[in-house]
């Protein structure tokens, strides 16, 4: 249960063999945050959750979604900017929770970034694929996102490229987004402009489809919502429970807006730019995915919708004989995909960054490159893990794991935000959560909720994931942490 001030985390930040370089602004940090929201959530998960789990409706799914990241990120924004160091939920629960909460979150945020950046490079995979079929630069089946494939290549490639960026320095990485997510927004503007004209209203009706009960409903406590199984209720899709567990998976969607807290340390001014990158990016997001989701119901009935489709965007205009609109969404789609795994395998790396700095990880992984001030050691093995998970592991997989890793992550800020409230009501906040008690509350129910939705399997996933983080803490960082040594020390 000990703690680590907040005065203390600062102070770390100083050290100069660990010091981070502070080049980010209030526009790179909205930027960082819309380039990797946007990402796989909208170009791949659009259609899967339509035609699966919500149809038309799916537009009511990001609502929700864009609600509970909305609550959360709210009180991300008062603890990144009264604790403006690198690691996130981590940072802020060793300040109030204690040193093994701190490292379940860690453990926790090392599982949503690691595994989100792989499931992004899957996602790359499949639209790169899609675009090369039918010419002579087609991948073979067995190196790519296929079913049948040996090997996801490509995934592996942009995991290992987007490496060599983040070693090379946060300024580097942050003008390459830049660019990348102006690219993004021109495709979703693409999608949106381009797809009013060939909207059917008959798409929309029913636009909250009736229930019907799950396919998968004979798979048992594996393949179905943790919450029909607690309290015995009969899987659906579709309707009211459909449009609540579409939003559990496209809660995948918005991940990333949390990232742009792990880069406080490397903020100028972040108590007055951390909480405008967060807040503005994912208010932006959830405008776009609202419409896109809308025009792609439009343009073609959720019923004729491929819910295992890599490209579903691209497939829409195909549906309506505009194939080459198709084709510039899937290569703006190869393009932004790219920056959504860099940017989540950074945050990754900040947040094992700080938790090597306090002695959870071996102190020699938080080096910082002496020319280009970056994590290097802590980046590489990330890139190398990414890239295996990538090579080997299913994009459905990865999501999910994903979606209740960041879930679990929003609970425990929203609660240590309360917390840090009462504890040390001295500390300045540059920003206020409005209403704090309601918005955590209202956060923490959201999100557990949500969590809820998703599958026994997941959940299994979870637990052993977490069983292991355990296992390591007092296998090796309760007794090496700095604080633990510095006890050691005290008594003699």
């Amino acid at each position: 249960m000990r703690t680590k001030s907040v005065e203390r985390s600062i102070a770390d930040t100083e050290e100069p063999e660990h010091r981070l370089k502070k080049n980010l602004t209030a526009i790179d940090l909205t930027v960082f945050g819309v380039g990797v929201i946007i990402g796989a959530g909208i170009f791949v998960l659009t259609g899967t959750v339509a035609a699966s789990n919500a149809g038309p409706a799916i537009a009511l799914s990001f609502a929700v979604a864009g609600l509970a990241c909305a609550l959360a990120a709210l009180c991300y924004a008062e603890f990144a900017s009264t604790v403006p160091v690198a690691g996130s939920a981590y940072t802020f629960s060793y300040a109030t929770a204690g040193e093994l909460v701190a490292w379940i979150i860690g453990w926790d945020l090392v599982l949503e970034f690691t595994v989100g950046s792989a499931a992004l490079a899957t996602s790359f995979s499949g639209y790169l694929s899609s675009l090369l079929d039918g010419t002579a630069l087609a991948l073979p089946t067995q190196l790519s996102s296929s079913t049948d494939g040996v090997i996801d290549l490509p995934a592996v490639v942009i995991s290992l490229l987007v490496m060599a960026v983040l070693i090379g320095g946060i300024k580097l990485s942050s003008r390459i987004n830049q660019v990348v997510v102006a690219i993004k927004l021109a495709v979703v503007a693409i999608v949106i402009v381009m797809g009013v004209g060939y909207i059917s209203a008959d798409n929309y009706s029913p636009f909250v489809p009736p229930s019907q009960p799950t396919p998968d409903s004979e798979g048992g406590f594996l393949h179905t919502p943790l919450v029909s199984s607690i309290f015995g209720l009969d899987p659906a899709v579709y309707g009211v429970a459909g449009v609540i567990a579409g939003a559990s998976i496209v809660f995948f969607a918005f991940i990333g807006f949390d990232v742009v807290a792990t880069t406080a340390e490397e903020t100028i001014d972040p108590q007055r730019n951390v909480p405008i990158g967060i807040l503005s990016s994912l208010a932006i997001v959830t405008g776009l995915y609202i419409a896109v989701s809308l025009v792609i119901t439009g343009m073609q009935s959720y019923e004729d919708i491929d819910p295992d489709s890599a490209a579903p965007l691209s497939d829409a205009f195909a549906a309506v004989g505009r194939d080459w609109i198709g084709d510039l969404i899937a290569v703006g789609a190869c393009i932004g995909l790219t920056v959504v795994v860099m940017i989540l395998m950074m945050g990754q790396t900040r947040v094992a960054f700080a938790m090597s700095r306090d002695g959870l990880f071996p102190k020699g992984l938080a080096k910082v490159h002496p020319r280009f001030g970056t994590p290097y050691r802590i980046t590489l093995i990330t890139g190398i893990a990414v890239a295996l998970m990538s090579g080997f592991v299913p994009f459905t997989t990865l999501g999910e794991l994903v979606n209740i890793g960041t879930l679990f992550a929003f609970i425990l800020v929203s609660i240590g935000v309360v917390v840090l409230r009462r504890t040390r009501p001295d500390l300045p906040r540059a920003f206020r959560t409005p209403a704090v008690g309601f918005v955590a509350t209202a956060s923490v129910l959201l999100c557990g909720y949500l969590m809820l939705n998703l599958t026994g399997e997941t959940w299994l996933r979870f637990g052993i994931w977490m069983v292991i983080g355990v296992v390591v803490y007092f296998a090796y960082g309760v007794r090496r942490s700095n604080l633990a040594r510095e006890e050691a020390a005290a008594r003699g």
